[in-house]
Order: structure tokens, then C-alpha cells, then sequence
């Protein structure tokens, strides 16, 4: 009985969020998983990382990807940067970003805070950030 009531423990844990929230800067970056960057202006490097497993358990592997990906969204808004490329698979609880400015005349148009004012009062944005 108290084994299970360890490991009913450690996989409620592990289905945690941690904490880890896109924030505002975060929220303009896109990230391009299979788009063409090589007309954007790479700006640096960003290494992140979160836990995969809590003691023997491993965490999932897709809220593993989930995180990293806000992070290195989180990190590349502070650059400024406005798209993020992973430049390999997660590792570990480990992965390798690529942030670049694409802008107007990149792979992207730019963050809504660069953006000129709609006309007519209108603009649209997308459902999903993907």
C-alpha cells in the first residue's frame, strides 16, 4: 500500500505545470519548426532547460517540449528576437534555440508591438501560435 500511494505521489507530480508561463515578450515570438530562416537576422543562441523526470519517474515527453519551448519563447522576447528555431530534438530535459529577427521583410511579420495601426480600427490574429 505504500508503494502505491509513493508512485500515485510521484505521477501527480510529475503532471505539474512547474511554473513555467509564457510571458508578454514571450507571447510575439513565433516559432518556426520547418519555415525557411534564411532571410531573418539570427541574433543568438539560447540553451534551456526543465526537469524530465521527478526521482525514478519520467515526465512526459510532449509537457517536456511544451516548456522548453516557452522558455526559449520567454528568453528570445527579452533578445529582442521575434522567431525562435529548435536546432535539435529535446535532450535530457535539455534543447538548442536559434533566435532570429525575420520582421516585416522576413519569414514573419513583426511583433503586435511594431506593428502600424490597423486601419479602420480592425486587425486579426491567429488562433494558434504554431
Amino acid at each position: 500500500m505504500k508503494h502505491v500511494l509513493v508512485v500515485s505521489t510521484l505521477l501527480l507530480l510529475g503532471a505539474c505545470s512547474w511554473g513555467i508561463k509564457l510571458d508578454s515578450a514571450g507571447r510575439d515570438v513565433r516559432v518556426a519548426w520547418n519555415d525557411d530562416v534564411s532571410q531573418c537576422r539570427l541574433v543568438g543562441a539560447i540553451s534551456v532547460s526543465v526537469l524530465d523526470k521527478v526521482g525514478p519517474v519520467r515526465r512526459g515527453g510532449l509537457k517536456v517540449s511544451d516548456e522548453l519551448e516557452v522558455m526559449a519563447r520567454n528568453q528570445a522576447g527579452s533578445m529582442p528576437a521575434d522567431t525562435i528555431k529548435p536546432v535539435g530534438e529535446p535532450r535530457n530535459g535539455e534543447q538548442n534555440w536559434n533566435a532570429y529577427i525575420c520582421g516585416r521583410d522576413g519569414a514573419r511579420t513583426a511583433p503586435r508591438s511594431e506593428r502600424a495601426p490597423a486601419k479602420d480600427g480592425v486587425e486579426t490574429y491567429p488562433i494558434k501560435d504554431h
